[in-house]
């Protein structure tokens, strides 16, 4: 199958090599091509239409549930808009910006336990974030440093390890699971979801707080974006078998850490169930571009709104 465009020929080789360093053993990217053609390629044309308007960095949102591609979408978007755009891109994920074990657990002494499990609002150190964002767009300094979290010791790495960031950005890529996600109408959140909430938020204390995260801290921080992109899970039962795999993908970058049994991962992902159901309901609508995702973990169809 021939590109599309010509001005994009030379992303084929990067692309595939990139996918190749992605797949491990029964788990084969498809229809690589086509997937490029249809997909990857018009997204990042549409980013560089929006670039081009007024050629200010532009941040671009990408969010979905847990396991869905974030990490190898962007990626792909990083070597498509430099190949074929010459734009230079910045990608980091909210999930680098959780509080330290330390902090978590003073959370979980003064409100509720719960708040120990990185994930859900109110586990990010939101002004980090939000100066970082704002840094890296105006690159008001000439030494810029990303966080890194390390899932696999469940802390953030010391500053001596963090990301430095070396060029000026003209795309920021801001991905992560509940990048762009609203606040809750207070009356939905008193049924409880699942059983860890029936069981272990029985006051609703964990709920509020986290609803009111949302609105008091991340509100400000997703105003500062652009494009908001959604990639929709078929349904919330795939997100226990892509984060599974995630694990597996953890397991072979960190050889000889700790990385969650499949009953861990039955109950961490429970801490993000309310959130992502919600967002496939009300994000899928609110989102600048929809993407379905399949079964299969391929890109299904697009919606440039």
């Amino acid at each position: 199958m021939k590109l599309k465009s010509p001005i994009l020929s030379n992303v084929k080789k990067e692309y595939l090599k990139f996918l190749k360093s992605q797949e491990i053993k029964g788990k084969i990217f498809k229809n690589k091509i086509k997937q490029l053609n249809d997909f990857y390629i018009p997204l990042a044309e549409t980013i560089y239409t929006k670039y081009k308007s007024n050629k200010k960095v532009k941040i671009v949102g990408l969010t979905g549930g847990q396991g869905v591609g974030k990490s190898t979408i962007s990626n792909i978007l990083k070597i498509v808009l430099k190949k074929g755009f010459d734009l230079n891109t910045i990608i980091f994920s909210i999930d680098d910006f959780y509080k330290t074990l330390k902090e978590r657990k003073i959370m979980s002494q003064k409100i509720s336990k719960l708040f120990l499990t990185r994930g859900v609002p109110g586990t990010h150190d939101t002004r980090l974030l939000y100066n970082t964002i704002n840094t890296l767009r105006n690159k008001t300094s000439k030494k810029i440093l990303i966080p890194r979290f390390d899932k696999s010791t469940d802390e953030r790495l010391k500053k001596t390890k963090w990301t430095k960031v070396k060029i000026k950005a003209d795309i920021i890529i801001f991905e992560g699971w509940c990048v762009g996600v609203q606040a809750q109408k207070m009356k939905n959140l008193i049924k409880p979801i699942n059983e860890l909430e029936k069981i272990e938020d029985k006051k609703l204390v964990w709920r509020r707080k986290v609803n009111y995260e949302i609105k008091k801290n991340y509100d400000k921080i997703f105003n500062l974006i652009d494009m908001l992109i959604f990639l929709k899970v078929p349904s919330f039962k795939y997100v226990y078998e892509w984060r599974s795999l995630q694990e597996i993908k953890l397991k072979k970058k960190s050889i000889g850490k700790k990385i969650m049994s499949k009953e861990q991962i039955k109950r961490f992902i429970m801490f993000y169930e309310r959130i992502t159901k919600h967002m496939l309901k009300t994000t899928s609508r609110t989102a600048d571009i929809l993407i379905n995702i399949d079964k299969d973990h391929c890109m299904q169809s697009m919606k440039i709104r």
